[in-house]
């Protein structure tokens, strides 16, 4: 295998990226000046060096606590339970204004994970701290996550904290006639009272 084929594996072997777009990736970086490649090289070094978990929920950070768990304005009574590092970006575009616990994957069995692999102990110490009085699920609406809430939701019984879900349902803008059966039937149970 030459130098070629290794960045393509190497690229193949990122989430969504299968062998042919590595390919096509590899080959827009050979068609760039040297300098392109060089910072890209540089880039995944110094993330590699300087980023790490925070060590109160999980979020990537090269500070010794992350921004979210530095900021005094956000409410420290709120944790939101989610997946990945990523969906801590889309909860805060959302107008999230709590704290977040990020797992670091969710329960799979099939794939070899379970609770040990997660941050399932990070979570149990934030709330046995007393200062948590809501836990937001915001797992994945997979077989995966919906496991993986379940299970930290019967961790949670018996503590003095609230246990929610995100809700589940319609998408704005989407047709009804287009929506799969577990999607449509979540959200009529869901349902509310109008007016």
């Amino acid at each position: 295998m030459g130098a070629i084929d290794d960045l393509v594996a190497e690229f193949a072997r990122l989430p969504g990226i299968g062998r042919k777009t590595a390919q096509r990736l590899t080959f827009y970086l050979l068609q760039q000046p040297p300098e392109r490649s060089a910072r890209l090289a540089e880039s995944l070094r110094t993330v590699a060096e300087r980023v790490r978990p925070c060590p109160e929920c999980g979020n990537p950070t090269e500070a010794d606590r992350c921004e979210v768990c530095s900021d005094p304005r956000r409410d420290a009574t709120l944790l939101c339970v989610v997946e990945e590092p990523a969906t801590v970006l889309a909860m805060d575009r959302a107008g999230y204004r709590g704290r977040y616990l990020v797992l670091g994957g969710r329960l799979s069995p099939l794939e070899g994970i379970g609770p040990d692999d997660l941050r399932i102990d990070l979570l149990m110490n934030r709330v046995a701290e007393g200062t948590v009085r809501e836990v937001v699920l915001a797992t994945n609406p997979s077989i995966e996550g919906e496991a993986t809430a379940t299970y930290v939701q019967q961790l949670l019984v018996g503590r003095e904290v609230r246990v929610s879900r995100l809700a589940r349902g319609l998408p704005v803008g989407g047709d009804l006639e287009y929506l799969d059966g577990a999607t449509l039937s979540h959200a009529f149970d869901a349902r509310r009272e109008v007016g």
